[in-house]
């Protein structure tokens, strides 16, 4: 999914393996991810989604001065999703910390390792509780 701000930009899902950049999207003051391929376009990630950069992440904190996250891995999610007008696209790091994807200085490269598993709204998972057998049904014979 793609933060509010960026509803007015052609947007599409991110798909495992491919390479996406963080950007400033043309009309906006946002920061997201576009594909390489094609920087017009923002590329939406699921929560959950696993990411892979290209080097230690770098972000801003709204100062001259960037950071540095001392990780290349990371998984997408959303913080403070209950408070509205805000960006809440966050890339979530091992140690716990979170950096805003509008924070992420542009160019950063990262290969989308993996997306969350989803399942279809009214199918369920069957249960097996340990030591039950599953149901059977029996036919009549004869």
């Amino acid at each position: 999914m793609c933060d509010y701000s960026l509803h007015a930009v052609a947007s599409r899902p991110a798909e495992v393996g491919e390479t996406i950049v963080s950007t400033t999207f043309r009309g906006t003051s946002t920061r997201g991810f576009a594909s390489a391929a094609d920087p017009t376009v923002a590329v939406c990630l699921l929560p959950g989604t696993e990411l892979a950069f290209a080097d230690n992440v770098r972000y801003d904190n709204r100062w001259i001065w960037t950071r540095t996250v001392n990780s290349r891995v990371g998984k997408f999610g959303k913080i403070d999703p209950h408070i509205p007008d805000r960006h809440h696209d966050a890339i979530e790091f091992p140690d716990g910390k979170y950096v805003l994807v509008t924070q992420l200085v542009e160019g950063q490269r990262a290969t989308v390792l993996q997306l969350p598993v989803t399942q279809p709204l009214g199918e369920s998972k069957p249960q097996i509780v340990a030591g039950s057998r599953p149901a059977t049904t029996r036919l009549p014979t004869g």
